[in-house]
């Protein structure tokens, strides 16, 4: 009954957000899913659909989308960002369009506007660094927007001092339709390092271990983040078992065995990715994680029936 009840509340989409740069939209990312989402990506971001950032909850997940050539297009290649653009505004759930407080409305904001008129997507407005200005100057900047398009919603926020950003997050879960969870719950940037790193270490506990310790283990990459000289990865992840005596087995006698599966991933990881990696491993116990759905989903699994 409550596995059921849970499943059916599970809530899940995608979302946009746009506006002039230096607005904040970076900041309000970053706070919303807790991580630095700039790390370990040389390319620009240049497909459609490129997700930016992944935040999930026990009550929904929200997948931010990268959102190109929301700006007023200088060239061909402009011309065609902005069609890629008004694609994904029109294929996501929601847009949020931050501004910021503390600057009048300019012709960037007029742009962006006039793009979002052409998309049926519901659009939050979303004004930002309201901590830099007085309380009753927010009431003229909400009526300045209002008048030229048809918010939602519009929730003033501090992305930097987190102000109001829980009731953003509430919103935009509010605004979401009951749905699956697309990505792991430990995912939180699109970059596929992260898994790669996992099933590696997963595949050396596997063959070193054979049957004694079989498919009862889960590995979630904790941290994953580049060193100051921007060469050496270094990778914290956590292997899951489901019994004190599994525990015992990886880790080996002496921690030998922990030491040899970290050895041989970390080889593995450095030869596919071309970098320098700094990898440790712990050992953690969920007892019958595999029978209990909070934990299926945290790790990334969730019943299809």
């Amino acid at each position: 009954m409550d596995n059921r009840k849970t499943k059916q509340s599970f809530k899940s989409g995608f979302v946009s957000i746009v506006g002039r740069p230096n607005v904040g939209k970076s900041t309000l990312l970053n706070h919303i899913v807790g991580h630095k989402i700039a790390i370990m990506s040389n390319k620009p971001q240049t497909t459609r659909n490129k997700i930016t950032a992944v935040h999930t909850t026990e009550e929904g997940q929200i997948i931010f989308l990268d959102t190109p050539g929301i700006h007023k297009p200088q060239s061909k290649l402009g011309n065609y960002m902005v069609s890629v653009a008004e694609n994904t505004l029109n294929e996501v759930d929601l847009v949020l369009f931050v501004v910021d407080a503390t600057e009048k409305r300019g012709a960037g904001d007029d742009y962006i506007i006039e793009r979002l008129k052409q998309v049926k997507t519901p659009v939050f407005l979303v004004i930002n660094k309201i901590d830099k200005v007085h309380p009753e100057a927010l009431l003229p900047i909400i009526d300045d927007y209002r008048k030229l398009y048809d918010f939602k919603q519009i929730v003033p926020i501090s992305a930097l001092a987190g102000n109001n950003t829980g009731s953003l997050q509430e919103a935009i879960l509010g605004e979401m339709e009951e749905g699956p969870m697309y990505y792991p719950a430990d995912q939180v940037t699109d970059h596929p390092e992260r898994f790669v790193a996992a099933e590696l270490i997963r595949e050396k506990v596997l063959h070193l271990t054979r049957e004694e310790v079989p498919h009862s283990i889960a590995v979630v990459i904790e941290e994953m983040k580049r060193g100051e000289n921007g060469k050496t990865l270094y990778i914290y992840a956590a292997i899951y078992v489901e019994r004190d005596s599994q525990r015992g087995i990886l880790i080996g006698q002496k921690g030998q065995m922990l030491k040899e599966i970290g050895q041989r991933a970390r080889k593995d990881i450095e030869r596919l990715m071309g970098d320098q990696v700094f990898l440790e491993l712990w050992i953690k116990v969920k007892k019958d994680w595999r029978n209990q759905e909070r934990m299926l989903r945290n790790f990334g699994f969730y019943d299809e029936q």
